[in-house]
């Protein structure tokens, strides 16, 4: 008698393994453009000007107005978005544990991203500051954080990219292979049994 716990389809992973592609493509969907859309959030956000500092000079000059964006404060917050934009597009290519460590790296990317905008927002600058633009790359970094967080739970599970193209390719492999020699039904199959080297008069 099969024992239930070892019967096919009662193991941890079934529950995932019977579920439909459609729910797992659109989770798959949801984690991308929430990458995507952070990342591209915080990398615009960290391009505007965070503060603007004022130079008083003697007169009859006038005063120099310093402008600084948030990348030029925090430099390498622009790149972490890129890298982040790079990392949603992945997510699309990779599968299974890869595709899972990728989440956790736009995790912890996502989460620093957030701290760079939420340090624009505290920060003690001179001039005049400027909140919208962190605040918006907080959000950025928030929003790659879930789309990071949803792929390292939930991407092994994912469909991959390429599965659907490596199906057809393989449907057409199968339907171009040689057929196996055997007995000629007519005059057709002798001349593609000759084109292939067979003979067709063996048995």
């Amino acid at each position: 008698m099969t024992d239930p716990t070892t019967a096919p389809g009662t193991g941890r992973d079934a529950p995932e393994a019977g579920r439909p592609a459609a729910p797992r493509r659109r989770e798959l969907t949801y984690a991308v453009l929430l990458c995507l859309a952070g990342a591209g959030l915080a990398l615009w956000a960290s391009t505007r000007t965070w503060s603007v500092e004022l130079t008083v000079r003697p007169a009859p000059l006038s005063p120099v107005r310093d402008a600084r964006t948030g990348g030029g404060l925090l430099p390498w917050l622009p790149a972490l978005a890129v890298v982040g934009l790079a990392g949603g597009g992945a997510v699309l290519a990779t599968r299974s544990v890869v595709r899972r460590l990728l989440g956790v790296l736009l995790l912890v990317l996502g989460v620093a991203v957030a701290v760079g905008g939420g340090y624009g927002l505290v920060a003690d600058v001179d001039g005049q500051a400027s909140r919208q633009w962190p605040a918006l790359c907080l959000v950025g970094g928030v929003l790659t954080a879930l789309g990071g967080l949803l792929t390292a739970l939930r991407g092994a599970h994912w469909p991959a990219m390429g599965a659907r193209y490596e199906r057809r390719s393989r449907r057409a492999a199968d339907a171009a292979a040689p057929v196996a020699a055997g007995p000629v039904a007519g005059p057709r199959e002798a001349w593609d049994a000759l084109d292939r080297g067979e003979d067709p008069t063996a048995d």
